[in-house]
């Protein structure tokens, strides 16, 4: 893709925002600063400037922080994790429909307290210092006055996408894996493209790559370089580069880096594997009830 010199230069401010948290959580060796899902909503509400995030400002700030207060009081319940992470789904989409918004990465900042299992109150007031800088960002480039709002949520996509999770997570901890219950940016990319008219194996196949491929560039830098600043300074441009040679836009992938500094050592070597499992069930999924939706329409009529 060619890149206009704003593009440019929305990119290099949008690099550096990360980095200044990345770098942030170093200086005062505090994981729980370091938010992945902050990348994603970086890139898709100051470089993508996505209409259906940016179109009200204030719910950049107000979901992402609401879920992610969620996340991390559901996290203090004695429960176990896939059940945890079931529970904070529910109550992150009856926020989301009560703030009628679709921003799809509140799920990602609502998961990430019980990913990380955060416990100090540093998560919180990191998630409400950045998404609040996200949004005063996309208040000064103005751009929000002229975008298109999204659709408010669907009740049946809020059912198509409880129902797909209740199956994900109970397979999973059927399996006994329940580490693999919450994988934000595969869930963000579903929530969204649920959303969508139409959703063809072609671009289920490059989500595929730009996710997986982003989660085994986070593991493979990180595994080699311990240091969070440089490994994001590694891996950040590389999942650039990746979706450069896809040809798509997809600000969840820039989340995976992020995730693979913060997670568990016990999840950290599988999230490429949880990665491929996760994407080929819900894009799979999505797809194929695309493309059954008009038969079943058709013989209702």
């Amino acid at each position: 893709m060619h890149l206009s010199t704003i593009e440019k230069r929305n990119y290099l401010i949008g690099f550096l925002f990360i980095i200044f948290m990345v770098s942030t959580a170093t200086f005062l060796n505090d994981l729980e600063i370091i938010l992945p899902e902050i990348g994603a909503l970086t890139a898709g509400t100051w470089i993508y400037q996505n209409d259906g995030w940016i179109h009200q400002p204030v719910k950049i700030f107000l979901a992402p922080s609401g879920t992610a207060i969620i996340g991390f009081l559901v996290n203090q319940l004695s429960i176990g994790y896939a059940q945890k992470v079931l529970i904070g789904l529910l109550l992150m989409l009856v926020l989301l429909k009560i703030l009628r918004s679709n921003l799809a990465p509140s799920f990602a900042t609502g998961l990430l307290p019980i990913i990380i299992n955060a416990t100090h109150w540093s998560f919180i007031v990191a998630i409400l210092l950045f998404t609040l800088a996200l949004m005063c960002g996309v208040f000064l480039q103005g751009n929000y006055r002229e975008t298109i709002p999204d659709k408010a949520v669907q009740k049946h996509h809020m059912m198509i996408f409880t129902i797909m999770a209740i199956i994900w997570v109970t397979a999973v901890w059927f399996f006994g894996f329940p580490q693999m219950a919450a994988i934000p940016p595969v869930m963000v990319v579903f929530f969204e493209v649920m959303q969508k008219p139409n959703y063809q194996w072609r671009m289920a196949a490059k989500h595929f790559i730009a996710l997986v491929g982003a989660a085994s560039i986070g593991v493979f830098v990180h595994t080699f370089i311990a240091s969070w600043i440089i490994s994001a300074l590694i891996a950040m441009p590389l999942v650039f580069i990746l979706l450069q040679i896809l040809r798509i836009k997809l600000p969840a992938a820039f989340a995976f880096p992020l995730l693979a500094l913060v997670l568990p050592k016990s999840m950290f070597h599988m999230l490429p594997i949880t990665a491929i499992l996760a994407s080929t069930f819900f894009l799979g999924s999505i797809v194929i009830l695309k493309k059954i939706k008009p038969i079943l329409q058709a013989k209702t009529e």
